[in-house]
């Protein structure tokens, strides 16, 4: 097109020859005069004309964006209406070209040195030429770049185009903005708003956050919200659950910024909307919304494995992190470069968060104040008195400095000395292998101004690297359930779990409800006994026992004849005419009631009873020995028990007889088998009768104690 017309960058007038029109009328203009000094036909003099023609053309763009009216003159095109979100300004060249092929244009563009491209791809260049747009009226500076480093998409039109989702980040700005680690938060909100709102323009009841605020608008509202979560009718269950609650968080917060701004600016009716939205979210959304999610959420976590590393596999890091820690530090000492001291920084940060079991986030982020500001002050001699010498020693031997955790808490971290080495290394070594010191970072990475090493990745290439059967369970998360759990085996008092769980940098809720004995763990191994026991009705033999004292063989089954049997049995062991079949059943079922000695009481009893008693045998230390015989024939003589074969017996079941319990087939068998040589010539039912008599003895000297 021969009669294009191009914008003068100092008149501000259109001309279709824009080069004769600069010689002519601007010559005596610095850049003119420069461009005009090349020879004619030059490389050179068309680069600087060039660039003085796309100023012209950038500053006549700005002023149709602005204005919302006007015609855009772009670099190259084909069709004579321009649409305003296909184009965009090179950030070099100051030329309008088409965004999907800008790319292509900033890999050839004649001026592409002034920009840094630290990064190929669509992507980063589109966010580097965004930032170069004007910035529109009402929006920080501060606010733009955040927006301009976005993926350039209709996402991004849609949070450029809304005043509430602008509001909304200035918001999150102002009060988290100074933070650089905190700006893809801020994105990640403003884009979840952005999203919802290409969703409702989609399904065309709604144009605007404003919109969503209309009492009229709220069934709307929801349904968008459903829509962008991937909401199913058929099953009532969202496709990410997590995103509708964080819509309704969104929502809420937006609608508090948005009554703000209408009290401010006088609009009563905008205020009203925003009130009564507010009192509609209140009521209705849980109902709506948030029911389905969570319980999508909660469901989800059922049957779910719970897996916490094995010591092994963090023994087998610790060991890893230590030789490589040693051989690092000589690299870096032999050879200062960039490779070693990046993975110097690397080992250490990984060291550091095993050592401590902090967040990986916690320590990736921790200051480079934070470490050469810590106190070493030594230890105050008040305070030493009052320690062990073993705990003087510890406080001596480690460091401890405090940086910033979670929600902005201060979080102590602890130092062994292998890691100070590394430390100091890393400290003194900063310029020296590239680090800038804009970069206030103490794992910083070379070459960068806010960028740190993070210690997720880290941790996962070391967990690979040390030979760890379970790799994936070497995480930071799961770490510090590690020790939580683990410290339930210590039986720490309330104050001891108090500072652990302040150590660990979480209230002591959380550290009971979601970092202890796991849930499933505790009802196996506790819970089981209870219903156990009631199963086989035999609750009341552990009256008075709490669920570690309860002990019970998890294959011991009850017959249901078992007592008939038993005291028939029992009949035939006692003389006749002593006791009934009744009486017998009922002393075979004394449980808690009977009397609990301790275990030195009964054996210093019992070796009384067995020196003056060597001839005249009690019930309660005569048993009778089975052997086969006819029906109708009397049973085999009585035999003695003698003093080993009663301690053999006393050493595997003398629970059972301070509890007053008859053991069962399997464990009389197992009293057997554990002293083969002394209990050679006894069998399981003698071994049970020999319990039951004791137990029946001691409930006659309990009997008439009373």
């Amino acid at each position: 097109m021969f009669n294009k017309k191009q914008y003068c960058f100092f008149c501000s007038k259109p001309f279709c020859k824009m080069a004769r029109h600069l010689a002519q009328v601007h010559k005596n203009e610095v850049e003119v005069a420069k461009a005009l000094s090349f020879p004619k036909g030059s490389k050179e003099r068309r680069i600087h004309l060039d660039l003085l023609r796309n100023k012209g053309n950038r500053v006549h763009n700005n002023t149709v964006l602005k204005a919302g009216k006007g015609v855009l003159v772009p670099r190259q095109s084909t069709v004579k209406h321009v649409n305003v979100k296909d184009y965009m300004h090179c950030l070099n060249c100051q030329g309008l070209f088409r965004r999907k092929a800008l790319w292509r244009h900033m890999q050839r563009c004649n001026l592409a040195k002034k920009c840094q491209v630290t990064k190929q791809g669509r992507s980063r260049v589109q966010s580097l030429c965004a930032y170069a747009q004007p910035v529109p009226e009402g929006v920080t500076k501060k606010l733009w770049k955040l927006i301009s480093d976005m993926k350039q998409d209709e996402v991004t039109q849609a949070v450029k185009s809304d005043a509430c989702i602008i509001k909304f980040g200035e918001h999150l700005c102002n009060k988290m903005g100074s933070d650089k680690t905190k700006h893809e938060y801020i994105r990640t909100k403003m884009r979840e708003a952005g999203r919802m709102l290409v969703c409702a323009r989609k399904l065309g009841n709604l144009q605007s956050i404003k919109d969503f605020f209309t009492p009229s608008n709220f069934y709307h509202c929801i349904t968008a919200v459903k829509y962008t979560a991937g909401f199913r009718d058929e099953d009532e269950v969202f496709t990410v659950p997590s995103l509708a609650l964080k819509l309704g968080h969104n929502l809420k917060k937006m609608s508090d910024i948005a009554e703000c701004e209408a009290m401010i600016a006088g609009e009563e009716n905008d205020v009203k909307n925003a009130k009564i939205f507010k009192q509609m979210y209140a009521t209705k959304w849980n109902e709506c919304v948030s029911a389905s999610a969570l319980k999508t959420l909660n469901e989800a976590k059922w049957n779910s494995p719970e897996l916490l590393p094995f010591t092994e596999d963090v023994k087998k890091m610790h060991m890893h992190l230590s030789n490589q820690t040693k051989l690092y530090q000589e690299k870096l000492k032999l050879e200062k470069s960039q490779k070693n001291w990046s993975n110097l920084a690397q080992i250490t940060l990984c060291e550091v968060i095993l050592f401590n079991r902090r967040r990986a986030g916690e320590v990736s982020k921790m200051r480079l104040n934070s470490y050469l500001l810590r106190n070493t002050s030594v230890l105050h001699s008040d305070v030493a008195d009052a320690l062990s010498e073993v705990e003087q020693k510890l406080c001596q031997h480690f460091q401890r400095i405090e940086i910033r955790g979670k929600r902005d808490r201060k979080v102590p971290v602890l130092l062994t000395p292998s890691m100070l080495e590394s430390m100091e290394l890393l400290v003194s070594n900063r310029q020296k292998c590239g680090v800038v010191d804009e970069n206030v970072f103490f794992f910083a990475k070379p070459m960068t101004e806010a960028s740190f090493y993070h210690g997720t990745e880290c941790i996962r290439k070391v967990a690979h690297q040390c030979g760890a059967k379970h790799p994936k369970n070497l995480s930071s998360t799961k770490l510090r359930k590690h020790i939580a759990t683990l410290s339930k085996v210590l039986n720490l008092t309330d104050t001891e779990m108090d500072q652990l769980a302040d150590f660990l940098g979480h209230d002591i809720r959380v550290h009971r409800k979601f970092y202890r004995l796991p849930e499933g763990t505790l009802q196996l191994a506790k819970i089981s006994k209870v219903l156990m026991a009631l199963e086989q009705g035999r609750v009341a033999e552990f009256k008075g026992k709490n669920l570690d004292e309860i002990h019970l063989e998890p294959y011991e089954k009850v017959s249901a004849c078992s007592d008939e049997s038993e005291s028939e049995d029992e009949e035939s062991e006692m003389p006749p005419g002593k006791r009934s079949s009744s009486a017998s059943r009922e002393e075979s079922l004394v449980g808690s009631k009977s009397l609990r000695e301790s275990e030195p009481q009964l054996k210093k009893r019992h070796q009384v009873s067995s020196t003056s008693k060597s001839t005249e045998l009690s019930p309660g230390h005569m048993s009778a020995e089975k052997e086969p015989s006819k029906p109708g024939v009397s049973k085999g003589r009585k035999r003695a028990w003698s003093e080993g074969e009663v301690k053999a017996v006393e050493n595997k079941l003398l629970d059972c007889i301070t509890s007053g319990r008859v053991p069962g087939k399997r464990q009389c068998e197992d009293c057997i088998r554990s002293a083969p040589v002394l209990l050679q010539n006894r069998t399981w039912e003698a071994v049970k009768f020999y319990i039951k008599n004791r137990i029946t003895a001691l409930k006659r000297e309990s009997e008439k104690r009373k």
